[in-house]
């Protein structure tokens, strides 16, 4: 069964984690466009910890029917029945409805791809790389529907994470899976001609992080997550000539929902960061969309190719 979907490109935003924080996605179509001016790809758990998680997946899942060209939901480590059971969807769905629209839920992520590919060069996943996976085909011939299982290719992919600490592969302190080191994403990315790795599942504090020398990027799109974590949220803008950007947003604001600030960083894939002030881009960086409903989008960019 085909898990990855080849994405068309003339703006695709992949998305992080929203865990039921629906104002915050609010925001982020009210940055990148509300569908279907942009292709949106989501990299999984829509839910579990926010207390709208409802109203989440059912605007996700409704924008999915209604634009199914340019709407894709990946599936997360919390889009599992014994994940979500403990950490609030669960309990959101029973105090709210019912238990049977919990069991209709899982019923529809059991059947959501693991894995996209944008114009065959960004490889994008929830979680990150398996000890099992050699080649693309593998992950086209996951078979869906399916609970995720304690071990293996399809657990990996939801659940494990990039570690600078480590060569190779390393335990995985959340006590599933692997961590893999740097030298496992540029030996992936070399056998398979793919220039990134899009992945999401860990909080970053400025809602996204590179990682193995920009070859793998971390995107968390959920701000100060959990009400604790005073982290940005970010999306990450792909266009027809692979030019990537990120918009940053910064924790809402009650008091004043207007923050001023803009900047741009040019990253040449081989090359070396450059920085500018709003309203001149660097030397083959393009210049940015302004945000004048709320001003708290930081920006950055690189170039792919």
């Amino acid at each position: 069964m085909l898990i990855l979907s080849s994405l068309p490109l003339y703006q695709t935003y992949p998305q992080g984690d929203i865990h039921g924080q629906y104002s915050d996605l609010l925001r982020l179509f009210e940055y990148g466009g509300f569908p279907p001016e942009a292709n949106y790809l989501f990299l999984g758990d829509y839910v579990d910890r926010g207390k709208q998680s409802l109203e989440t997946i059912c605007l996700l899942l409704a924008y999915k029917i209604k634009y199914p060209e340019n709407f894709f939901l990946l599936r997360g480590n919390h889009e599992c029945a014994s994940i979500n059971r403990i950490y609030g969807f669960y309990d959101e769905c029973k105090r709210r409805f019912n238990v049977r629209i919990w069991k209709a839920f899982i019923d529809s992520f059991n059947c959501l791809p693991v894995a996209a590919l944008i114009d065959e060069k960004i490889l994008c996943m929830h979680g990150g790389l398996s000890p099992e996976l050699n080649n693309l085909e593998q992950i086209r011939n996951l078979q869906r529907p399916t609970d995720v299982p304690d071990s293996g290719l399809l657990c990996d992919l939801l659940w494990s994470d990039p570690s600078k600490d480590v060569q190779g592969w390393g335990m995985n302190d959340r006590g599933v899976s692997y961590t893999f080191g740097p030298d496992k994403v540029t030996e992936f990315l070399q056998k398979q001609d793919l220039d990134l790795i899009c992945r999401a599942h860990q909080v970053v504090e400025d809602g996204y992080e590179f990682f193995a020398d920009r070859q793998l990027v971390t995107i968390f799109s959920a701000p100060n997550y959990c009400g604790e974590f005073d982290n940005a949220g970010a999306m990450m803008s792909v266009d027809e000539t692979l030019m990537c950007s990120f918009q940053i947003l910064k924790p809402a604001d009650k008091k004043s929902k207007f923050k001023l600030g803009n900047t741009s960083t040019g990253v040449g894939v081989f090359g070396s960061t450059i920085t500018s002030k709003p309203g001149n881009p660097p030397p083959g960086v393009k210049s940015f969309p302004s945000f004048e409903s709320d001003s708290s989008v930081y920006l950055d960019g690189f170039y792919l190719a």
